[in-house]
C-alpha cells in the first residue's frame, strides 16, 4: 500500500487550497452562484459567497488589474495555475472545457470564442471576434488577430501558425 503524499488526492488538495488561500472548485462553484442570474439561491447566501470571492480577490490582490466578467460563460472553470493574476476577460467571451490560462492574460470583449482544451501562455492578448479551436497552444506574449484553426500553436507578438497536426 502506497502511503506517500501527494497534492492530486483529497486531502492534497485541502492541504494545497489552505497553503495557497485558494480553493480552486469552492472559488468557482460560488462564482458561477452570484454571476448566474437564473440561480434561485437566496440572496444573503449570494451576498456571503460574494463577500467569499471578494476575500479571495484581495488576498491574490486581484482587485488590482483582474477582470472576469460576469458575462464571460466558461464550460468548466478553467485552469489557473498562477492565480487570477492580472487576467482579463470580457463580458461575452465564450471558453470551453479545460482551458489553461496563465497570469497577464487578456481577452477582449466581442464575442471571442475559446474551444476546448486551449493552453493561453503568459501575456497574450486576444482581439474581438476571434474563434479559437480545440486543442490549441497560445504562445506567450501573443497577439492574436485571427482565427485559429484545431491543433495549432501559435507563437511570436505577431502571430504565426508553426505546427498543424
Amino acid at each position: 500500500m502506497d502511503r506517500s503524499f501527494s497534492f492530486q488526492n483529497k486531502f492534497g488538495l485541502k492541504v494545497l487550497s489552505w497553503i495557497q488561500h485558494y480553493n480552486h472548485y469552492k472559488y468557482w462553484k460560488r462564482r458561477d452562484i452570484v454571476t448566474s442570474s437564473s440561480n434561485k439561491t437566496p440572496f444573503f447566501i449570494k451576498l456571503y459567497y460574494l463577500y467569499y470571492i471578494k476575500k479571495i480577490d484581495a488576498y491574490h490582490n486581484c482587485s488590482f488589474g483582474t477582470n472576469l466578467n460576469s458575462g464571460a460563460f466558461f464550460a468548466t472553470p478553467p485552469h489557473l495555475p498562477h492565480g487570477p493574476n492580472g487576467i482579463i476577460i470580457g463580458h461575452d467571451v465564450c471558453i470551453g472545457k479545460r482551458c489553461t490560462i496563465f497570469q497577464q492574460v487578456t481577452i477582449a470583449h466581442g464575442d471571442v470564442k475559446i474551444s476546448d482544451d486551449v493552453m493561453i501562455g503568459a501575456g497574450a492578448k486576444i482581439l474581438p471576434g476571434v474563434i479559437i479551436g480545440s486543442n490549441v497552444k497560445i504562445g506567450a506574449n501573443c497577439v492574436v488577430v485571427e482565427d485559429v484553426p484545431d491543433n495549432a500553436t501559435v507563437v511570436l507578438p505577431k502571430p504565426r501558425i508553426i505546427c498543424r497536426n
